[in-house]
């Protein structure tokens, strides 16, 4: 089977990433009281009030009681996994300043230990300065102790080849592969074919395709993925419908995960819709957003 060029282009510069099947009854609980079951994600990290993608977003979704959390990762110089979203540093890094000369700092260009040496938390606020850029373990670790959940984005994977293997491998290390912490990890990618090699290589393990394929596509992608995961402008309750009326790679409909929702009304319309998560940089809001309807 071969997906349609445009499908499968990856989207790399986009920003993102969705969830799990897990019975009806457990969605609700893990969404904490949402509305028709819709589970609330925090964009990389609870990102509206700490800086995306680091130990201290996750903490503050933790706290305001938010279970599932998505992050990005990709891929150093010397071949270490960590968390970031964008292919380059200099958003939310001082790396301009620590490397002037090495423009345009991407990730794959910067070893480790360099990587290590950057603060990702003062562009944000002066409260978070000193905050690290986190390796894939010491994310996994925090989530962990958080007893969290992680929808997590293989960010732009054609620029790292291999990166799927290896990220499977870590998250096995890490004890994220056994029965239980399966249902507690999604793994999502712009890229189709990334996903069809993570389900090639751990089919227990749960996928989803990050855009809005053409409806008549989505058989092709329930091949190898559980969730369609686009974003809230481009679906109505229609698309909504016919991505769940077909059943995905573990026999079950497949999922919706819209994104990036950061306001009441908006949550509201897209759970009205049927969609069983939402991705949200204000996760709190979307949460009490949904709550006020029932």
């Amino acid at each position: 089977m071969h997906i349609r060029p445009a499908a499968a282009l990856t989207g790399a510069l986009l920003g993102m990433s969705a969830l799990f099947l897990l019975p009806t009854t457990a969605a609700g609980a893990a969404g904490q009281q949402q509305h028709h079951h819709t589970v609330t994600v925090a964009h990389r990290g609870t990102s509206a009030y700490a800086p995306e993608n680091t130990l201290a977003a996750v903490d503050a979704a933790d706290e305001l009681g938010i279970d599932w959390v998505e992050n990005d990762v990709q891929r150093t110089r010397d071949g270490e996994l960590v968390i970031m979203h964008d292919t380059t540093l200099d958003r939310t890094t001082d790396v301009e300043q620590l490397f002037p000369d090495r423009a345009p700092w991407k990730i794959s260009d910067f070893t480790l230990d360099e990587i290590e040496k950057l603060d990702a938390g003062s562009w944000f606020s002066p409260e978070f300065a000193g905050e690290g850029v986190p390796t894939l373990d010491e994310y996994m670790d925090r989530v962990s102790d958080n007893h969290q959940k992680l929808l997590m984005e293989l960010k732009a994977p054609e620029l790292y080849p291999g990166i799927e293997r290896q990220a499977l491998r870590e998250l096995r290390r890490e004890g994220w592969l056994d029965g239980k912490h399966r249902k507690r990890l999604v793994i999502q990618s712009f890229n189709a074919t990334s996903m069809r090699t993570v389900h090639g290589l751990r089919s227990d393990v749960i996928t989803g395709y990050l855009g809005t394929p053409a409806v008549g596509d989505l058989p092709q992608y329930a091949e190898f993925a559980d969730q369609i995961n686009p974003s809230y402008r481009t679906i109505d309750a229609g698309y909504v419908a016919a991505v769940h009326a077909v059943r995905g790679a573990h026999g079950r409909p497949m999922e919706v995960f819209t994104w990036t929702v950061n306001d009441g009304p908006s949550a509201v319309a897209v759970a009205r819709m049927g969609v069983d998560g939402i991705i949200t940089n204000k996760p709190d809001v979307v949460r009490d957003a949904l709550d006020d309807i029932g």
